[in-house]
């Protein structure tokens, strides 16, 4: 299980100067979600993301405190991963992940990694880094993409995996040059040990330079609650939400 951040805004910070002082007790969570973090972030006029990542627990890197605070963007995503059991600590299954001018990144498990192989157009097998279910997942949106554009595909993604796959979570975020958008899926299942049912919620905090949306288990006092089974499609260009039913 993981911990996500995405933001756009309509000039470049760096994700910490974006998120404000409490950007600290977001990245405490790294302590306990300590296999690997990473950041995809949009420079302004960019068409594909950078993309910087660590199989490293984000709190004793160096890196981490120097991108998230010196590398500035109107548009990133920031990923801490808690692995999946018999899943490597690697690199190339470290969020996120990429496929042209998307990033995307996953909380949440899809059992087992393989259930979705049927679902994903050979050709991008080809280009998995890794051996994860979350870039399985990731796929399996490309593939519906393909098939019906980038917001109905994602819901028609969302749907396949819930009528045929055992999930915990599909909650999600991706990035492209003209949007956010937030997956909020999930059942109560598989919640990690001493976590509340409030573990898989996801936050949003709007206002006139930009959306900030993030997990729960931080101070996110005035922010607003995503409910289940939503997603919200952010235009990065006037921060106006559509919200959808999955």
């Amino acid at each position: 299980m993981c911990r996500l951040m995405g933001f756009v805004s309509d000039r470049d910070y760096s994700i910490s100067e974006f998120t404000g002082p409490r950007f600290e007790d977001f990245a405490a969570l790294s302590s306990f979600h300590r296999d690997g973090w990473g950041i995809a972030e949009f420079e302004s006029g960019a068409t594909a993301p950078t993309l910087t990542v660590e199989p490293i627990q984000a709190s004793d890197s160096e890196v981490f405190k120097k991108v998230s605070s010196e590398n500035k963007s109107d548009g990133a995503l920031l990923h801490f991963r808690w692995a999946t059991a018999g899943l490597p600590v690697v690199e190339g299954n470290t969020h996120p992940f990429t496929h042209g001018d998307i990033s995307f990144i996953h909380n949440g498990g899809v059992i087992p990694a393989t259930a979705m192989d049927s679902f994903i157009d050979k050709d991008l097998f080809d280009g998995l880094r890794g051996t994860t279910d979350s870039e399985r997942f990731f796929a399996t949106i490309l593939t519906e993409v393909r098939k019906a554009g980038l917001v109905d595909g994602i819901v028609a993604a969302i749907r396949l995996i819930r009528e045929k796959c055992d999930y915990s979570s599909l909650n999600a975020m991706l990035m492209t040059p003209h949007a956010m958008i937030i997956i909020n899926e999930h059942t109560y299942k598989r919640i990690p040990p001493g976590e509340t049912e409030a573990y898989y919620d996801l936050y949003y905090r709007k206002d006139a330079s930009g959306v900030l949306v993030a997990s729960s288990g931080w101070n996110q006092d005035g922010w607003t609650l995503i409910e289940n089974h939503r997603a919200l499609v952010i235009d990065r260009t006037t921060f106006e939400i559509e919200e959808i039913t999955l």
